[in-house]
């Protein structure tokens, strides 16, 4: 099985300041090889430029220019190119299909933070000073940068991408035949409904607190981002004062989306190690926080009706914040790791639905928090009525599936 590991890098100066260069470089790259291909469209010829095209210009562009492009690795600016025409391959797929275009856009330096090294040992080495007791991955232009590696890596070290985030630097590996640690076999199966109060539900009728990191941290974020606001937008030259706003505002984010991150980690591990099935909704995320549409009024031309907007908005910002497409994805991974089966089912009226005498009914769920039937009069937590439905959906899949 495939698995990624990211370690916190440390790079001195120099390679800190080598390391935001090579971006700089690979953006410029990026951002050139996008206007050729818009330039050669718009000509008259309506020459299609592909990836071949301007992977074959490679060696003269470095050799143009030595002391940028000619100073990084090949395959890693080739890896470049390769994401410019995915972005294409993209763009053209969403055409046919009658989609949102989204033609691919010129990249800023601030928005362009990863580079790819397709290969360990082509322009990269990962442990690359094997006798040292620090860990050190060497990248070409940058030299041996020193790695925290907080766990083992396994398998075999297939691809090595840098990421920068904020002012932190990370090291990707992607490794492949790494082998699966079973769990040993508990017996139990679990079924989850996912909210907002609470972060999700079992079939137990244990609650799990949403920890509303965006919520806790929304004062002193208010207030840094209002501080942002009061410098001009659209400036190219920025000055100190709003680079370190910019700055404030990236590193609370930042602490945000790390303490969500190392929520689902532990509850996803959590769930694995407890159960050996875990049932979840097939949650549409995206369709979920789309913003409500507009209601014209029929009274007066270029009016619009009052649509919820603002209370949708808050809605979303809950779902957001709960980050319940990455737990799902988290505590995928970790199943297929450790052996464990999860089963997504389908989530129409899991919390309308009657455990006791199967009636369905929008009337059954009296508030956020109370499920009471109108058929039979049967009371219960709405969210276990909801772990509970999802639970028994589970259970018919493995009867199909059996």
């Amino acid at each position: 099985m495939l698995r990624a590991y990211k370690f916190l890098l440390r790079p001195t100066v120099r390679q800190a300041q080598a390391l935001t260069e090579m971006l700089a470089d690979h953006c410029s790259l990026y951002n050139g090889a996008l206007q050729e291909r818009r330039d050669a469209w718009r000509h008259a010829s309506k020459t299609d430029i592909t990836y071949g095209d301007q992977s074959a210009q490679l060696s003269e562009i470095r050799a143009f220019d030595p002391e940028r492009q000619g100073r990084w690795s090949f395959s890693s600016q080739q890896a470049t190119l390769r994401r410019l025409d995915k972005a294409f391959r993209a763009f053209f797929r969403r055409v046919g299909s009658s989609g949102k275009p989204g033609y691919p856009r010129f990249k800023g330096v601030g928005h362009f933070d990863t580079v790819v090294f397709p290969k360990d040992g082509d322009g990269c080495r990962w442990d690359s000073t094997p006798h040292d007791i620090q860990t050190r991955v060497r990248l070409r232009g940058v030299g041996h940068v020193r790695v925290h590696q907080h766990r083992a890596v396994e398998g075999r070290v297939r691809t090595v991408s840098v990421k920068r985030e904020g002012n932190r630097w990370y090291v990707v590996l992607t490794c492949g035949s790494v082998p699966a640690e079973p769990l040993p076999p508990t017996s139990s199966i679990v079924g989850i409904d996912m909210g907002t109060v609470h972060f999700f539900t079992d079939s137990d009728g244990e609650h799990v607190p949403n920890p509303g990191f965006l919520g806790t941290m929304a004062e002193e974020l208010t207030e840094a981002q209002r501080h942002l606001s009061t410098f001009p937008k659209g400036t190219r030259r920025r000055t100190k004062k709003h680079k370190a706003a910019a700055r404030k505002v990236a590193r609370l984010h930042a602490r945000i989306r790390r303490q969500r991150l190392d929520h689902h980690h532990k509850r996803a591990l959590a769930l694995v190690r407890e159960h050996d099935v875990i049932a979840h909704e097939k949650l549409n995320t995206a369709g979920m926080t789309k913003a409500p549409a507009l209601k014209p009024d029929p009274q007066r031309d270029g009016s619009f009706l009052a649509n919820g907007a603002a209370a949708k908005a808050g809605l979303n910002r809950s779902i957001l914040d709960a980050g319940w497409g990455q737990f799902l994805r988290i505590l995928a991974n970790k199943a297929e790791s450790a052996g464990r089966l999860v089963i997504p089912v389908d989530a129409r009226n899991t919390s309308i639905t009657c455990t006791t005498c199967g009636h369905v009914d929008n009337r059954n769920r009296v508030t956020q928090a109370k499920f009471e039937c109108v058929s039979c009069g049967f009371t219960a937590n709405a969210d276990h009525i909801g772990a509970l439905n999802v639970l028994n959906r589970a259970g018919l899949a493995l009867c199909d599936a059996a």
